[in-house]
């Protein structure tokens, strides 16, 4: 067994402490690196200060965008949701100015956690520490630990999927590296309320604190789905990063076939994908 580090992933508005074996999936200096961090963690979201998030379907009838300080990104609310899928461009780190500092992010797919404390759930890690970025695939489920995919080695610039469909007894998860054939699947006991379904980029939790947000290159989202069906994106599906009163990460408009969308480091809105 090798050396486990904390890491909190979650729903919008509470954190479980999870749990990653660093050193026997991963010894390159990069994973020791993240492993002498400590308590990395992927926190429920966060409302800012304010009104709170808003902007979903069935929540009010004049929907607005919503705001995080730890989610960017698109959501849905209602009910009956059996099924999520989604694709992503792993990002690029970008090195800070001070080449030492620490940031992290999280690319994902999941159901629940939007204004409850179940999800089920599965992406990407993009961090900076210690000088050198480090990349990692992993799934989750509150409130158990995060558990790494040792099998898939991510590179930045592959193109992830995610897969997470209600089975009988079990739910099937399923991640893949598009880019190198890799391919993870494993099946879970999930019994959270099915009322939401997300797609991310997150700002973990490091420390029982929302981590500085690896500055990132932008990330492009694809192919979504919300039980086998387009799931309609509409702006108001959308919500910003906010900390510190700044917008510190920001989506796009929905791309044509209102599936996937873009989300950028910083304040500006990118342009949504072609397709």
């Amino acid at each position: 067994m090798g050396r486990r580090v904390a890491v909190r992933i979650g729903s919008l508005s509470s954190a479980v402490l999870v749990t990653v074996a660093i050193g026997c999936l991963d010894v390159s200096p990069a994973a020791q690196a993240v492993a002498s961090v400590g308590a990395e963690t992927h926190a429920p979201m966060i409302p800012a200060p304010g009104p709170g998030p808003k902007g979903f379907r069935a929540a009010t009838a004049t929907p607005k965008p919503w705001s995080s300080t730890n989610w960017s990104g698109y959501a849905v609310s209602g009910s009956g949701f059996t099924s999520a899928t989604g694709q992503w461009t792993v990002p690029t780190v970008n090195a800070p100015a001070k080449r030492r500092a620490r940031q992290f992010s999280s690319t994902w797919v999941g159901i629940d956690g939007f204004n409850n404390s179940d999800l089920i759930q599965a992406g990407t890690e993009q961090d900076w520490v210690n000088g050198q970025a480090f990349y990692q695939a992993w799934w989750e489920i509150l409130p158990a630990f995060e558990t790494p995919i040792a099998g898939i080695t991510v590179h930045p610039g592959d193109t992830m999927a995610v897969s997470i469909t209600q089975g009988t007894p079990n739910w099937t998860i399923t991640v893949s590296d598009l880019t190198t054939g890799k391919s993870f699947t494993t099946h879970q006991a999930y019994s959270g309320p099915m009322t939401s379904v997300e797609w991310i980029q997150e700002a973990p939790t490091v420390g029982n604190h929302v981590a500085a947000l690896a500055h990132d290159t932008t990330v492009d989202f694809d192919n979504g789905t919300v039980n086998g069906a387009n799931p309609d994106l509409v702006t108001a599906d959308s919500g910003r990063m906010i900390k510190g009163g700044k917008t510190v990460s920001i989506p796009s408009a929905p791309n044509p076939a209102n599936n996937g969308f873009a989300v950028a480091y910083g304040s500006v809105a990118p342009l949504p994908p072609t397709i």
